[in-house]
């Protein structure tokens, strides 16, 4: 279970104020005035953060890299722009993710925890997926139907998470349901919760929620990753 906030106290306003200055100013002039405040009111509680949900993750899967480290679990501030239009140098939102250690991003579902200055979310699935990998997940669901309705059967008995991807118009099989379609057709994957700005969010109890989260959407983390269990050893 996760430590329910030995370390993380809460996020402050002060590090929803550093987001938002950053997006004003974004220079490295501005960024090296107010490093410390990126240090202290991101980074940290970032790291902490990580630190009270590694029991959980390390449960769930123990081959999830729990490192409290930028470029491991905890994205960098710095923007990679070479081959970006926004040349922005720096990061008006962070976030946090938990994934295979040995691998990388492309066919590897992951959990994720994210934040900006309105909003935060956090789930599961893939940020980059292969197109193999999708028909694998077809395939998967073709082979045992039964077995992945009770996968899923979690889904539409909660309000929070939101199935998203972008889908494909033609329809592969009119005879699935509704139900499997929904899932079938989809192009990229991933279980979604997305809540505005509250009181929890500046308060230790977010490692509870985020923790209550992940576990409801281990089973289908473990299903996900059977399917690319190959490259992810």
């Amino acid at each position: 279970m996760a430590s329910n906030g030995i370390n993380f106290r809460g996020f402050s306003n002060k590090a929803l104020t550093f987001l938002i200055d950053v997006s004003i100013y974004n220079s490295r002039s501005w960024y090296q005035e107010h490093k410390e405040d990126y240090l202290k009111y991101i980074q940290k509680p970032l790291q902490d953060l990580v630190m009270d949900l590694s029991d959980t993750m390390q449960e769930i899967d123990p081959y999830i890299d729990t490192t409290p480290a930028v470029g491991k679990t905890i994205s960098r501030i710095y923007r990679d722009v070479r081959f970006s239009k926004n040349k922005s140098i720096y990061r008006s939102h962070m976030w946090i993710t938990f994934k295979r250690g040995n691998s990388g991003w492309q066919d590897v579902p992951a959990f994720f925890f994210e934040f900006s200055p309105e909003i935060y979310l956090y789930g599961m699935g893939f940020y980059r997926v292969s197109s193999e990998t999708m028909r694998k997940f077809r395939r998967s669901i073709d082979e045992d139907q039964d077995g992945f309705l009770k996968i899923i059967d979690f889904y539409s008995k909660q309000d929070d998470f939101v199935l998203q991807g972008e889908k494909y118009k033609r329809v592969f099989d009119k005879s699935k349901s509704d139900t499997i379609n929904e899932w079938y057709q989809r192009k990229n994957l991933s279980l979604v919760c997305k809540k505005e700005i509250g009181d929890l969010f500046f308060s230790p109890e977010l490692v509870t929620e985020l923790s209550k989260g992940y576990q409801l959407l281990a089973p289908l983390y473990h299903y996900l990753n059977s399917l690319t269990t190959d490259i992810l050893l």
